[in-house]
């Protein structure tokens, strides 16, 4: 069967009240150029990657012309921004063009970010500089490629046109794809302004496009609330398990879908230490690594605020469930990022020996400063029956440590205690703990190269390479070695 021509859209949003969004077309650029196009997500999506290079393709990607079925709107919401309220944020830059349903049967919104003014921009231009489209691009397949539940990049324009920032800088705009882009912030907007009938409009949107399930119960706004709590908690563990910093943990930032979404100021931590922060804005270390798990309670437990007039006609017994659901956070991250952590081991359950290990590793690579993501990945090239990987290994580029020597006796022992073939677990382990992650100089050089020169080609490349995380080779060493002391990257950038 034939891929269609272009993008069927099959849009529920628009369904909802008017002011739950703004009808906004994108403002047309003068001179797009296509830079890339996810075929692989593409082809998920049933959308035809012929169509997507083609010049009307070019045309809708870049908001010059509306595909076909295509209602775009800008929609509205608030957030809690580094602790600080905003009663109304919303797309000041991002064009929601519709829903798509993928061949999976699943419900995806397709959006350009970087289309223009929307009313929500609050005096911002509406635009991207290219350099953060290409970040995103980056990391959002990387996260996808390493199996992170996150928003995708199906396609990268280049506008023509200049960008003002610090510098002139030129504009781009991404093709961002997820299940949804409603927020907690967007439950926010609504109970910001009293109105209960849209939180409880949104809340039913919620559970028939991403939880079906809690609709079934006999309390299907505590099992809604139950089953965000879950996914917030096993994605964070997530994040932690990789050396993942997001930057900007705001409540306007994280998806009620359980999705990362808003790759801005992020980056994948080198050196091990808790305490890293990247983000330029982040000045007091707010959404530093360590604290990611407990902001995200935090967040979720403004989300349970928003939702007690739905809980319970009883507001003692709305407060009860709600309260049950944030605490139950802390034992749903812990028993994910533990049995994530004793995975990256070769460890087949969680238990005292493996969390145990896990403290004491990290304890060790803080003290220290190892990279995080090769220390992984060469414990799981010496899991195997022989000891040693055979083939191309990260030892050249890394060394464990000899103050590692008693750590690693006390886990070759549970390695010899646990079921299974050697060789099988450790493909396993090879699997989960990637030689390649963005590191964060590969990115800028990537950026640079092409907002500076015009030359794409490092992007390209690190983007291909990133694919397939897991599989190293020595060909390819450069995009798996830590950044020299010249090289590093201290500070990353929002880009807005």
């Amino acid at each position: 069967m034939s891929q269609p021509p272009s993008p069927r859209f099959d849009n529920s949003y628009i369904s909802l009240p008017e002011h739950f969004y703004a009808q906004q077309k994108p403002t047309p650029v003068r001179a797009p150029v296509l830079i890339r196009i996810n075929s692989d997500l593409a082809a998920q999506l049933g959308i035809s990657t012929d169509w997507l290079a083609s010049a009307e393709g070019l045309q809708v990607l870049a908001g010059n012309e509306i595909a076909s079925g295509s209602v775009p709107i800008a929609t509205a919401y608030a957030g809690h921004q580094f602790g600080n309220w905003n009663p109304q944020l919303g797309d000041g830059r991002a064009v929601l063009l519709g829903e798509i349903i993928g061949l999976d049967g699943q419900r995806y919104d397709m959006q350009l970010k970087g289309a223009g003014r929307t009313p929500f921009a609050r005096g911002g231009d509406g635009r991207s500089p290219l350099g953060p489209v290409l970040r995103e691009y980056v990391v959002s397949e990387a996260m996808a490629a390493l199996g992170v539940p996150t928003s995708r990049s199906l396609a990268a324009v280049s506008t023509g046109e200049r960008v003002m920032r610090d510098r002139p800088q030129p504009g781009g705009i991404l093709t961002r794809i997820c299940s949804s882009h409603i927020r907690i912030g967007t439950f926010q907007y609504f109970a910001g302004k009293g109105d209960n009938d849209a939180v409880r409009t949104l809340a039913d949107h919620v559970i028939a496009r991403h939880y079906p399930a809690a609709g079934e119960t006999e309390r299907p706004y505590v099992a809604l609330l139950r089953a965000v709590v879950t996914r917030q908690a096993e994605l964070i563990a997530h994040w932690q398990s990789l050396g993942f910093i997001h930057g900007v943990m705001n409540t306007d930032n994280m998806l009620i879908s359980g999705e990362t979404i808003d790759y801005g100021p992020c980056a994948f931590m080198e050196q091990y230490d808790p305490d890293t922060v990247f983000s330029s804005i982040d000045r007091g270390g707010r959404y530093a690594y360590v604290n990611q798990p407990g902001i995200g309670q935090w967040n979720l437990a403004w989300l349970a605020r928003v939702l007690l007039p739905l809980l319970d006609a009883d507001e003692d017994a709305a407060v009860q469930a709600a309260q049950q659901a944030i605490d139950d956070y802390v034992t749903l991250y812990q028993s994910a990022y533990y049995a994530l952590m004793a995975r990256k081991l070769g460890l087949a359950a969680r238990g005292e020996t493996s969390d145990a290990l896990v403290d004491e590793l990290l304890e060790q690579m803080a003290a220290a400063g190892a990279d995080y993501t090769l220390t992984f990945r060469r414990l799981a090239e010496l899991a195997g029956p022989e000891g040693e990987l055979e083939g191309d290994t990260v030892a050249g580029l890394f060394a464990l440590p000899e103050s590692f020597a008693s750590w690693r006796e006390k886990w070759q022992q549970a390695l010899e205690q646990q079921p299974g073939p050697p060789a099988e677990r450790q493909q396993q382990m090879l699997a989960l703990n990637p030689a390649f992650i963005p590191r964060n100089h590969l990115v800028e050089e990537a950026i640079r190269a092409a907002e500076d020169d015009g030359n794409l080609q490092p992007f390209h490349d690190l983007v291909d390479r990133l694919a397939a995380p897991g599989d190293y080779r020595a060909a390819d060493a450069r995009y798996a070695t830590p950044a020299t002391p010249a090289q590093r990257v201290h500070h990353t950038f929002c880009g807005t």
